[in-house]
């Protein structure tokens, strides 16, 4: 490989259109993903990776490692979040200069960890059970730390599965009737900010709701010492006695959706016959009641909310039901209820930008940990949402945020005491990216006195 300070002539290129345009490459000196820095001030603003590498064991032997644990960790999580999500893209971001800068270290003025060596850590470093274990908790630090800075005054938790498909042998991987094809089947917890709480890989043709006691007693726990409100959504697949009765007992408010049923139907029967009147042809005639409702398997009654929708042209009506412990007129809870559904926005967006189904590894142990790496760098992304940002960029999803965020074309020039990008100036002006800067540099805390 080329030292990733030179420059070579072999891929010039020259355009018909105007022979006076002349193409060179230099990778090591011009990167897409200026933006990238704004992330990695970010995690100087909350210590992030200082905070992970404590509870990782670098199991490597031998005194002359390269890279740091730290500078790989960056690297892998820096480098998905771009929208790098295979090790063998580190074949050229070894020399990028955005990513040099962001791994620090020998880094800066040598080049990034190889594919063999980003290879060697995510198959083997981190996917000992120890550090399984330390990334699955890692988000949750990473959170701990967001909500350190900004404050919580109320936690809703949303816990939803959804489908990663594979197109091989993987361990693990198996048929799912309902998402028809072979897959994995991973279970989330996102809070009201689209954080991804945790996260866990498990077998293709397990329960929506198997494993759901695992992923959320930790979560749980992490909020136990809080003075704040806590609530709980989920739908149908997670209506299980046992949930309910974790979630009365730790002093969560919750709203769960139900099967409907024939004991169910018959307590809204008086409402399942079309309204007295002509029916209207384009408005919706809606309808809720409440009730106490105890399933064979519940250890007690249950406040169950039903909503009764009649849409115009439709014989029959569409029941939802909710069972739930809120005090709230029956209208609030069913909106509060729907507002689960960002929970699948936020699984779209893992999907779309940071490409979380990408778990093309043999050995289940080692998707594991690319999941939990996706996991991290999507919610790197996410955190930024959160700031004080300009009005241009503030409602900007994930998606928007890499293309045309992260992906600002840079140039590095060097002297002998400073390193300065020449940023393009595109979808994001100077004074935007100036702003957005000033708002990570106030997550900071305030120096001590002297």
């Amino acid at each position: 490989m080329a030292h990733p300070t030179g420059a070579g002539s072999e891929s010039d290129f020259r355009l018909d259109f105007d022979p006076r345009v002349r193409l060179e490459f230099h990778g090591s000196k011009i990167s897409s993903d200026g933006g990238l820095l704004l992330y990695r001030e970010l995690d100087d603003a909350l210590g992030l990776f200082g905070k992970a590498v404590r509870f990782l064991r670098d199991t490597r032997k031998g005194k002359n490692g390269v890279h740091t644990l730290m500078g790989l960790l960056r690297q892998s999580i820096f480098g998905r979040l771009a929208g790098y999500e295979d090790v063998n893209d580190a074949v050229r971001l070894s020399r990028d200069p955005v990513m040099r800068q962001i791994i620090g270290g020998r880094a800066v003025d040598t080049q990034a960890a190889s594919s063999s060596q980003m290879g060697r850590f995510e198959t083997e470093v981190l996917a000992t059970a120890a550090n399984r274990e330390a990334l699955a908790d890692m988000p949750g630090q990473w959170i701990d730390a967001v909500h350190g800075r900004q404050g919580l005054n109320y936690i809703t938790l949303d816990m939803d599965s959804s489908v990663s498909p594979t197109h091989g042998a993987q361990e693990g991987t198996a048929w799912n009737g309902h998402f028809g094809c072979n897959c994995y089947h991973p279970l989330f917890i996102f809070n009201q900010f689209g954080h991804l709480e945790r996260c866990a890989l498990r077998n293709g043709s397990v329960h929506s709701a198997d494993d759901w006691k695992a992923l959320l007693i930790p979560v749980i726990a992490r909020y136990a010492e809080r003075d704040i409100m806590r609530f709980f959504r989920a739908d149908a697949a997670f209506a299980i006695p046992e949930l309910y009765e974790t979630l009365e007992a730790e002093g969560y408010r919750y709203a769960i959706r139900l099967k409907k049923n024939a004991v169910l139907e018959e307590k809204i029967s008086h409402q399942l016959t079309r309204p007295v009147g002509r029916p209207s042809k384009t408005k919706i005639k809606r309808f809720y009641e409440v009730f106490e409702y105890q399933a064979a398997s519940w250890s007690k009654p249950r406040q169950v909310v039903a909503k009764i929708e009649w849409y115009p042209g439709d014989l029959f009506p569409r029941v939802g039901f909710v069972v739930t412990n809120l005090p709230m007129e029956p209208e609030w809870i069913i909106r509060f209820y729907n507002q689960r559904g960002t929970a699948e926005q936020h699984i779209k967006e893992g999907k779309n930008a940071i490409t979380w189904t990408r778990l093309s590894c043999k050995r289940f142990c080692d998707n594991e940990v690319r999941l939990q790496l996706h996991a991290l760098a999507y919610n790197l992304g996410v955190f930024l949402q959160g700031l004080d940002l300009p009005e241009e960029v503030a409602d900007w999803s994930l998606t928007s945020i890499q293309s045309r965020l992260i992906k600002i074309g840079a140039k590095v020039v060097r002297h002998a005491r400073k390193i300065t990008f020449q940023l393009a100036e595109v979808a994001v002006s100077g004074y935007v990216f100036g702003r957005i800067l000033a708002a990570i540099r106030a997550l900071k805390p305030p120096p001590r006195p002297a």
